[in-house]
C-alpha cells in the first residue's frame, strides 16, 4: 500500500505541475493578446495622414524645359527652383568649382550623373528665408548669372552656390530622382 500511495503521489505532481504551466501559459498568451490590441492602434495613430504623406513628395516634368529655362514650383509648401543648365553655364559652373567659396560644392555634388543638366534646388534664401529672383525670366539673375536675393544681397552663381552676400550656405538641393528622362520626384 505504501507503494501505491507513492506512485499516486508522482503522478498527481507530473499533473499538477502541467496544469500550472498550461495556466501560466494561457495567462501570457491573454496578456499578449491584450497588450496587442492595445499597442496596435496606439502606434497606428502615429502615422502620417493621406494629405501628410501626398505633400512629402512631388513630381515635376523636366520634359518641357529648354536649355537656360527654369521653373518654379513648390515642394512642402516652399519655393522649388528646376533649371537646364545650357552648356556654356555646365562649362562656367564647372571653371568655378574650384573657386574659393564659402560652402564649397562641385557642380557634380549638386546635380545627378547623367543629368548634371538639370538643377534641382529650393528656393529660399540661406540668410533669412527669402525667395531670391532669378527663376523666372526677366529677373534679376546677380553678379553670378544664377539668383539674386534682393533682400540682404546675397548672389548665388548658376549652380546656387553662395558667392557674395551674407548667405552662409549654398541653396538647399532637395533629396530627388529621376522616375523617367522627363519627370523627377522630390521627396
Amino acid at each position: 500500500m505504501a507503494s501505491d500511495t507513492a506512485a499516486m503521489s508522482d503522478t498527481d505532481t507530473d499533473e499538477g505541475v502541467r496544469r500550472r504551466d498550461w495556466i501560466h501559459i494561457a495567462a501570457l498568451s491573454t496578456a499578449g493578446v491584450g497588450a496587442a490590441s492595445v499597442l496596435i492602434p496606439l502606434v497606428s495613430q502615429m502615422a502620417p495622414s493621406a494629405d501628410v504623406l501626398a505633400a512629402s513628395s512631388t513630381e515635376v516634368d523636366v520634359g518641357a524645359i529648354q536649355p537656360g529655362q527654369s521653373i518654379k514650383t513648390t515642394f512642402r509648401k516652399q519655393p522649388l527652383f528646376v533649371k537646364r543648365l545650357t552648356p556654356e553655364e555646365i562649362a562656367e559652373a564647372k571653371a568655378d568649382d574650384g573657386a574659393n567659396m564659402r560652402d564649397p560644392q562641385t557642380l557634380a555634388e549638386r546635380t545627378k550623373e547623367g543629368n548634371e543638366d538639370i538643377l534641382v534646388t529650393m528656393g529660399v534664401c540661406t540668410h533669412l528665408g527669402c525667395v531670391p529672383l532669378g527663376a523666372a525670366e526677366g529677373e534679376n539673375k546677380g553678379e553670378f548669372g544664377g539668383y539674386f536675393c534682393p533682400c540682404h544681397g546675397s548672389h548665388y552663381d548658376v549652380a546656387g552656390r553662395i558667392r557674395k552676400g551674407p548667405a552662409p550656405l549654398n541653396l538647399a538641393v532637395p533629396e530627388y530622382s529621376f522616375k523617367t528622362d522627363a519627370v523627377i520626384r522630390v521627396g
